[in-house]
């Protein structure tokens, strides 16, 4: 018996059915779909200590469910006493079940926790049908045991979906019932 991320089964079931009922979709290829999920964090402080970049690294592996990359600088700041290649930043990409799962846990689990949520901003949206998100403490996911963190960080998170309208990923991320906020 294989399991399948429930989000993922609503959508199959009922989500694509109703998007493509609402747009006119002749066809259900044409049906907005989610792609990947990218979280990113920036670490500038890394420069002065490499230890930041292995916790965050950790960090972002109990939270993604799986190993990130550290981000590397492209060229010489000496301001910021950054040389080429140091990593400056993690990052992972979702895709498949692992996406549809982290978006279950940050839908229910970890938005709620958030300190004064209200909800997210509907202004993340690129014009491409993509939308950005930023959180500004990456303890707000219960994988993380905050006696354990040396280093509150934030994260950006990235939705990127197969539609080139706003309108038409708005209307997906509603359908998972992304809570945005009413204006």
């Amino acid at each position: 018996m294989s399991y399948t991320p429930r989000l993922k089964e609503r959508y199959a079931g009922e989500i694509a059915k109703n998007l493509q009922d609402k747009f006119g979709f002749k066809s259900n290829m044409k049906v907005p779909k989610l792609e990947k999920i990218i979280l990113s964090q920036g670490i500038g402080e890394a420069v002065a200590d490499k230890k930041i970049i292995d916790a965050a690294i950790k960090d972002m592996a109990l939270i993604a469910g799986q190993q990130p990359v550290a981000t590397l600088s492209k060229k010489d700041i000496s301001n910021f006493k950054l040389r080429k290649g140091m990593p400056v930043g993690v990052k992972v990409t979702l895709r498949g079940d692992k996406m549809y799962e982290f978006l279950d846990r940050l839908i229910n689990i970890a938005l709620p926790r958030t300190r004064d949520f209200r909800g997210v901003s509907p202004k993340g949206f690129d014009g491409r049908g993509n939308f950005n998100m930023g959180i500004k403490e990456h303890i707000i996911f219960p994988e993380i045991d905050i006696d354990k963190v040396n280093k509150i960080l934030g994260m950006d998170i990235t939705f990127v979906t197969s539609t080139d309208s706003d309108e038409e990923a708005k209307a997906l991320m509603e359908a998972f019932k992304f809570p945005f906020t009413k204006n």
